[in-house]
Formats: C-alpha cells, structure tokens, sequence
C-alpha cells in the first residue's frame, strides 16, 4: 500500500498535493467511493494537505475488511495525481 502506516486500531496516510483544488478534488473522489461503500473516512485538510485515517468505529475503533478496501480505492484513486515533496 501506498506510504499507508499501520497500527492495531487504525490505518493513517498523510498527503501533500500541488495546491489546494487538487487536494479537494481527490477528497471529493474519495467522498464518492466512501458514499458506495458506507464507510467514511475520518480526515483533515489544510491547503494542500490530507491527513486519513481509517478504522471501522461500529466494531470497536480496530481494522476490518472495509478499511483495506476503502484504503486501497484510495489508492487507485491517488494513481491519477502528482504530489509535492
């Protein structure tokens, strides 16, 4: 998975996007995947930054089987952008 880290309870990615309307352009993507699959990130963005983190909360705040799907639509999703370093 792409630069994902991974604890018993969570899988978090940080992002940095050329600016701001690519940043909310990929989370409008995700918000459209999430909505399919009734699973929602919890995240942040600050300009060209994305912070996610994902964890099933109806199960206990731990990773299920959604969270890896959710994880890896988003990053089929993130193939179509370039990112600042």
């Amino acid at each position: 998975m792409r630069n994902w880290k991974e604890t018993s309870t969570e899988l978090t990615l940080a992002l940095k996007f050329k600016n701001f309307k690519k940043a909310w352009a990929f989370m409008n993507e995700v918000a459209s995947v999430a909505e399919e699959i009734n699973h929602h990130p919890d995240w942040s963005n600050v300009y060209n930054k994305v912070e996610i983190t994902l964890t099933t909360h109806d199960e206990g705040n731990t990773l299920t089987e959604v969270d890896y799907k959710l994880a890896d639509a988003i990053n089929e999703i993130l193939k179509g952008y370039e990112f600042q370093h």
